[in-house]
């Protein structure tokens, strides 16, 4: 025995090792006193050991979650626990110290799986909340796909290079974290919100093939799956590459990775490629889920000149679904009020289907024959389905019409079970209207107009298509990328369109702008979002659970109190002044 606490861990004793003398370390689990015997469960990561204490045994300051170092004899258990490996021995005691002691009063119960904790509470123990074994099996996962990750990359020629910290401010879609100078008064570094333009450096450099587990940092509000902050990207570049020598990449790795850490059914390349435009047509959305049967149709002619109040001048979206005779008008109203109040729809039209094929309740009557029938052929209408119908402007009814998809797909249980589906979300448009009506990025402001410089010249910019890409799986966009531009007149252009003179692009993207002046090659690549595939994988809907420390919906950090208040000395060294309303 040459390790002072342990010589097993233990979750790996079996029947083989009983008269064995061992030593075990770990964490409290249960204390059972049954008056001339006690019980104790032992746990580690690894597994729980059930510990049986003699009454000559001191066991004084022993609670749980207290850390223990325990000697003693393997022994065969007579009452056996078939729900864990080491269920068939326990362990009698010799000789117990404790190692860590712990508090008598817990702030929740460590193995609730946090069911019944408040969330803030959970990541302000944080330190305790990872012992519980959910928790703790998540981060394991998350390390184990990180190296599958690096795995897969290192076998397809990639080269491993970090990228800086402290970079540039730039506008690459969200806010910067700013940090203040000491040295140069007055001036900021940014944290990255990516590799964006190192990658592309990397390109001009030479590097062919370059990856990195990038971290990230962008001030955005928090959502269930998106970190607030900070998250991790698995970023990759290729030169002398076209958009389908990246799919290739993303159609080996990812179904890889899926595989090595799932038993559900993972798509495999090639995945299937759909226009942004039909997205937004057939789902209402750009990361479709494609468990869900359910397709969105337009009816927005066949209402034309409807007297119909609520459909009139309005964009028509409907969806279908099969075997709804029995669903009660309860069912129809509760779509209606979600529709309402979590949505601000201003109503949830529907109509049944009878086993005559005619409508029947919500709005049947305000649907002529001549109406019904062009429905009925658009939509391949059967006896015994509904109608939902959304009725709105343009951009809103799709929106709306994309969430009640997924609401019924869920509220009827047509999702897909046990499968990771994947697809490519394609030919997004290079720019869109900003609420202020003014000509913006939509997507990467580096990306490779389709068509190039004669597209950004002679197009209504709002019909300009660029080689840009996300891969999406059950729901969820988790990876996103574009054939990069890499030459300067495109990008003068490109950038021009945004309303961004030469000097901004000079300010701004100087190293990137001048690289485009000395042979640049031709280069594409993407980015996946690491915490959103772990979330996926632990089969979780919050990607908090799959970061070891993570900040709350409220982007604080409540187990080190962060962000908080500094001294005024720190301030005057980098250079600021505060002026804030309560301080004055």
């Amino acid at each position: 025995m040459t390790n002072k606490y342990r010589t097993h861990n233990c979750g790996e004793l079996r029947l083989s090792d009983v008269t064995k003398e061992v030593r075990l370390a770990g964490f409290v689990q249960t204390i059972r006193n049954l008056g001339k015997m006690i019980f104790i469960d032992l746990r580690d990561e690894n597994g729980i050991t059930q510990i049986v204490v003699p009454q000559e045994v001191n066991i004084k300051d022993v609670t749980k979650e207290c850390t223990l170092t325990v000697t003693g004899e393997v022994v065969e258990r007579v009452n056996k626990n078939s729900k864990i490996p080491t269920g068939d021995i326990e362990i009698l005691a010799k000789n117990i110290t404790v190692l860590g002691k712990c508090r008598s009063s817990l702030p929740f119960e460590i193995n609730d799986e946090g069911q019944n904790v408040r969330e803030d509470l959970r990541l302000e123990y944080r330190f305790l909340d990872l012992r519980n074994e959910k928790i703790h099996k998540n981060i394991k996962l998350r390390s184990k796909i990180l190296k599958d990750f690096r795995t897969e990359m290192d076998e397809l020629g990639f080269t491993e290079i970090q990228t800086p910290i402290l970079a540039n401010s730039s506008p690459e879609g969200a806010r910067d974290f700013l940090v203040p100078s000491r040295l140069h008064p007055g001036e900021f570094y940014a944290l990255p919100q990516a590799p964006q333009q190192f990658k592309q450096l990397l390109m001009v450099s030479g590097f062919e093939k370059y990856y990195q587990i990038a971290p990230c940092f962008r001030d955005e509000d928090p959502r269930a799956d998106r970190s607030p902050g900070e998250f991790y990207q698995l970023d990759f570049e290729m030169s002398f590459a076209t958009q389908e020598d990246v799919f290739e990449v993303i159609e080996t790795v990812l179904p890889n990775v899926f595989k090595k850490n799932t038993d559900w059914k993972v798509d495999e390349g090639p995945f299937l490629k759909i226009p942004f435009k039909e997205a937004m047509e057939k789902y209402g959305t750009d990361k479709p889920d494609l468990r869900n049967p359910l397709i969105i149709s337009d009816l927005t002619d066949i209402f034309e000149g409807t007297e119909f109040n609520a459909f009139k001048g309005k964009t028509v979206k409907a969806i279908t679904t099969e075997n709804m005779e029995e669903k009660p008008r309860k069912f129809f109203d509760n779509m209606s009020n979600y529709a309402i109040e979590e949505l601000e729809a201003k109503g949830l039209a529907w109509v049944k289907i009878d086993e005559n094929l005619e409508p029947v309740g919500g709005i049947s009557k305000f649907i002529d024959n001549e109406r019904k029938q062009k429905i009925f052929e658009r939509m391949n209408i059967k006896k015994g389905n509904a109608i939902f119908f959304i009725a709105d402007e343009a951009n809103k009814a799709t929106k709306i019409a994309g969430d009640i998809r997924i609401k019924l797909g869920n509220e009827l249980d047509l999702l897909e079970r046990n499968v990771y589906r994947f697809c490519f979300i394609v030919d997004f448009p290079m720019y869109e209207l900003s609420d202020e009506g003014k000509i913006d990025f939509n997507h990467n402001p580096f990306s490779m107009p389709q068509g190039g410089i004669e597209s950004l010249e002679n197009k209504d910019p709002l019909d300009i298509y660029a080689y840009q890409y996300d891969a999406v799986c059950n729901g969820y966009e988790i990876l996103s990328g574009a054939v990069r531009n890499h030459d300067q007149d495109i990008m003068i252009k490109a950038f021009e369109i945004a309303g961004y003179t030469i000097d901004d692009i000079k300010g701004k993207f100087g190293a990137l702008f001048n690289a485009f002046s000395y042979g640049t090659p031709p280069h594409t690549g993407a980015a996946a979002g690491i915490d959103r595939i772990i979330m996926l994988l632990a089969k979780e809907d919050n990607i908090r659970e799959v970061i070891a420390f993570p900040k709350n919906k409220k982007a604080r950090d409540l187990l080190m109190n962060a962000p908080s208040k500094v001294f005024d000395k720190q301030l005057e060294e980098v250079h600021i002044k505060l002026d804030l309303e309560d301080n004055k």
